[in-house]
């Protein structure tokens, strides 16, 4: 009997956790770094009782108010359920924590949509977790021309087809055809939406989110019913950006939404990769821009996109090069040439070495360590290879 009890009592507070996350994803709707710091600092369940009964401090007392008072945790639990969806919580194994910590680092002072999402909703058979293990989000122009959709296809079958999951955002041209090439070929496939996963956006793609929901993933920071708005989809960059391993973008206008998820790659330390078009063409005159400025890496093929996106690799077998860090692209790199041979650094000051800023040290230096190149101790970080 006290076994059955101890049970018992286990899963009611996850139930009142779970409620606690929805609870709060309903009244905030979107990023909101304040709550964020509340739940970290308090709980989840005391921060939603701090909602409901507005003790807040000031900067939570503005984005709570319209909402504090809808407690509709239980009918939004029963509404995704309706659909074969259900929500994701940081308490759940299925939680990609590890992709999120880049976006923990951000400064949400300069940002406020850089905020970590309190909960994910999903419909589709995937693991979120397991899905964005190995992933390249695919974004690009809505009024994509002949040559963009045949390449954006070309890449993302091949990858697909290599295992890689291809995350986009579902809209026209270059989202769509990233998606459809996935599910050609039986790859996986996450589509990050801006709205409630139970309203296709845009409506003309529901039979295309049905498939992918069929046997790939449909996830959304925004609760059931909630429909799509401007400043959402700019929310939503971030986390295409957050669940690859790095960004490619096929065919941008001059003033591509594209654009912003680069922003939001290279401030997470993901590579940002673009495919020229035609010189005349304006349908890529944004992705010749990041070429030329140095936002994006120049790529033409999936072999491109996997060296730089793909795994640490260390050279092994005979005549290889002796520098464990051969491989390194970009950030990672960048930063592991900042760490002495001997001693260690603070991130501080190895961002004011490599000239990279603070957040992208900070969401690199965990890659390279799970790549055995560093570790870290009370002094600061340092190399655990040297050259042999």
């Amino acid at each position: 009997m006290t076994g059955q009890s101890a049970i018992g009592t286990v899963d009611l507070d996850v139930d009142e956790r779970r409620l606690a996350w929805v609870y709060l994803s309903r009244v905030v709707q979107g990023p909101c770094a304040p709550l964020s710091a509340l739940i970290a600092s308090v709980g989840v369940c005391e921060a939603a009782r701090a909602v409901r009964e507005h003790e807040l401090p000031a900067a939570l007392r503005g984005p709570t108010a319209a909402r504090r008072e809808m407690d509709s945790a239980a009918r939004d639990l029963e509404a995704v359920q309706r659909i074969g969806g259900r929500v994701i919580t940081p308490d759940d194994d299925e939680w990609p924590g590890w992709r999120m910590l880049g976006l923990d680092q951000l400064d949400t002072d300069r940002d406020r949509e850089a905020a970590v999402p309190l909960v994910l909703w999903a419909r589709g058979p995937l693991s979120l977790r397991t899905a964005s293990e190995r992933a390249v989000a695919v974004v690009g122009s809505r009024c994509s021309s002949g040559y963009g959709m045949q390449v954006a296809s070309e890449i993302a079958c091949d990858l697909a087809g290599r295992g890689w999951t291809i995350v986009s955002g579902a809209a026209f041209g270059i989202d769509a055809a990233a998606h459809r090439a996935a599910l050609a070929v039986g790859g996986p496939t996450v589509a990050v939406l801006a709205c409630g996963v139970d309203r296709p956006y845009p409506a003309q793609h529901d039979r295309l989110l049905a498939a992918i929901a069929d046997s790939g993933l449909v996830v959304s920071e925004y609760p059931p019913g909630v429909a799509a708005q401007k400043h959402q989809f700019l929310a939503r960059n971030r986390l295409i950006a957050t669940l690859g391993d790095g960004v490619l973008v096929v065919e941008a206008g001059l003033r591509s939404g594209a654009r912003n998820t680069v922003k939001w790659a290279r401030r997470l330390g993901r590579p940002a990769m673009a495919v020229p078009g035609p010189v005349g063409s304006a349908s890529s005159v944004g992705c010749h821009r990041m070429i030329r400025e140095g936002e994006a890496l120049l790529v033409t093929r999936a072999e491109d996109v996997i060296e730089e996106a793909g795994p640490l690799r260390l050279p092994v077998g005979e005549g290889a090069p002796t520098d464990p860090a051969h491989h390194l692209r970009g950030a990672e790199a960048e930063v592991y040439a900042a760490l002495p041979a001997i001693g260690s650094r603070q991130p501080r000051d190895l961002a004011g070495q490599c000239g990279l800023d603070l957040a992208t040290v900070r969401a690199v230096l965990p890659s390279l360590e799970l790549a055995d190149l560093v570790g870290c101790d009370s002094e600061g970080w340092f190399r655990t290879r040297r050259p042999g």
